[in-house]
């Protein structure tokens, strides 16, 4: 009996020091299950977007792309001063000086940036304007186009029958187009996104967030094609 009680007091003394090299040495990063990661990994596992206006905003205040993501990863959520509950959450994310919200739309990859300036029960969807990307989670398969005979050749007629092509224009100069975007339909939230092909022609595509993807029902071309 000594001997297990000797086993589990040096289990013990491990599990500590484990624990101190995580909340000090990674900053809580490793720990999944606390609140603040939990809500900070939901959202990193969006694509982030920052609306035109928006953008403006956070430039004057010299809080670019990298601070965003930067806050994500070491900042503090605020769930005093949260929306938690309902279809549409927003988080207040602080650190040092800064502090931005994020929305988590239902049924939807993404998740919008907002400063916190205003009561969290102002902030809303955009519905007008342009958005740009700038995150997106760590999938080489985040893409996924219908496999109807449609948008195969829609995909062949400009240049991009694999996947992670577009992706990879997605992450060079995707942009969301708000007005074209409904975030409350049902049962998935659609999202309308915008990315140049080789040839730098503006491809137009409807997407929604199923089993983790980006998935793109059809596409709109600026260009004529036999493609029926």
């Amino acid at each position: 009996m000594k001997t297990f009680f000797d086993r589990l007091k040096i289990y013990a003394i491990g599990f500590g020091i484990g624990m101190v090299f995580v909340f000090f040495f990674f900053q809580n990063r490793g720990c999944s299950w606390l609140p603040d990661n939990r809500v900070k990994n939901s959202i990193l596992d969006r694509v982030i977007v920052v609306q035109s206006d928006v953008e403006k905003e956070l430039k004057n205040k010299d809080i670019d792309h990298q601070e965003i993501i930067a806050l994500l990863n070491d900042g503090d959520v605020d769930f005093s001063k949260s929306k938690k509950e309902g279809e549409f959450k927003i988080y207040l994310v602080s650190k040092d000086n800064v502090k931005l919200y994020f929305t988590l739309p239902n049924e939807s990859f993404i998740s919008e940036v907002r400063l916190a300036n205003v009561s969290v029960n102002s902030v809303k969807t955009s519905t007008k304007g342009t958005g740009r990307l700038i995150h997106f989670p760590k999938d080489n398969e985040l893409v996924f186009a219908d496999t109807t005979k449609l948008v195969s050749c829609q995909q062949q007629a400009f240049g991009m029958i694999e996947n992670r092509k577009i992706l990879k224009s997605l992450k060079k100069n995707g942009i969301i187009d708000f007005e074209k975007s409904d975030l409350n339909v049902k049962p998935k939230a659609l999202q309308y996104l915008f990315f140049n092909d080789a040839k730098g022609r503006k491809i137009g595509a409807s997407a929604v967030w199923y089993k983790n993807k980006i998935s793109i029902d059809h596409f709109d071309l600026p260009f004529e094609t036999d493609c029926q």
